[in-house]
């Protein structure tokens, strides 16, 4: 399958409609890693399609800047934060706690925290702490707000959104520790929908976005994805919009309405796009 790679948003995602009719506003949505980068903008965009929002990172200042934006870019607009290490499994316990508690419900987890902290050094000479410590963030803190979530996204027949890597699908050199847990990231999404079928999940990448974690990246790669596309895709997938992907692996550089014309035949019938064993 060598569907179209989009670097920006096409009519199919376009936001605007769910901007003008307020899609989410019902709505209750967690986004982790949300005081900057891929995670500030999926905010904003779920915030101007209506939600209520729990903003997550380890920043108080930065959260509280967020807050203070979205509610100036959307009055009446509701929003939480929590300051928290996504690893420390009470604090994530409690702001998912927290968050149902103040609103009465979850619709959506976005699990946007992750980090990339080895690039430039092969496995056997990075700081053997360091490599872990990317597999704990981008493995452990998904699973840690999936386990809370979980309970709550049955009842309202919710949405899990990983934010996910192609890189979980290359071997290249000096990227072990993040391409490992995006790898394992992707498996997790998939065992959701299988115990869970009252949740729909998918593990999304991004594109090739420029940010912070991305300008240590040692990869020949062009970071030329704007941003707004990964927001945009995340509203489509969450607004129900293509379910029948559920339990699946998403690029955001894919046009999903050429992926559904040309290729959901055949994803369905090999039941493609999740990890698997396949001879050529």
């Amino acid at each position: 399958m060598q569907p179209l790679s989009l670097p920006s948003v096409y009519p199919l995602i376009d936001p605007a409609p769910h901007f003008s009719a307020k899609t989410f506003a019902s709505k209750v949505v967690l986004v982790t890693g949300a005081s900057r980068g891929i995670g500030l903008s999926i905010a904003q965009h779920f915030a101007r399609a209506g939600s209520s929002l729990a903003l997550v990172a380890r920043n108080h200042a930065l959260l509280e800047s967020v807050k203070a934006g979205i509610e100036a870019d959307v009055p009446g607009a509701q929003v939480l934060t929590f300051a928290l290490d996504v690893r420390d499994t009470a604090q994530v316990e409690a702001a998912v706690a927290g968050t149902v508690k103040h609103f009465g419900r979850l619709d959506v987890l976005v699990a946007n925290a992750g980090v990339g902290r080895g690039f430039g050094t092969r496995l056997a000479e990075v700081d053997p702490n360091l490599w872990w410590d990317t597999i704990e963030i981008n493995l452990r803190g998904v699973y840690n707000f999936v386990h809370f979530a979980v309970p709550h996204l049955r009842k309202s027949s919710g949405y899990l959104i990983a934010i996910s890597s192609a890189a979980g699908h290359v071997r290249v050199p000096t990227v072990s520790d993040y391409a490992i847990s995006k790898h394992a990231l992707d498996r997790l999404v998939e065992f959701v929908p299988i115990e869970y079928p009252e949740v729909t999940s998918f593990a999304v990448h991004p594109g090739s976005v420029a940010t912070d974690m991305t300008a240590n990246s040692t990869t020949p790669i062009s970071f030329d994805t704007k941003i707004e596309l990964s927001a945009a895709t995340l509203l489509h997938l969450a607004a129900g919009k293509a379910d029948w992907l559920n339990g699946r692996y998403v690029s955001a550089q894919w046009d999903l309405g050429e992926v559904e014309q040309k290729h959901k035949a055949a994803i369905v019938a090999k039941n493609a796009l999740v990890q698997k064993l396949a001879l050529p």
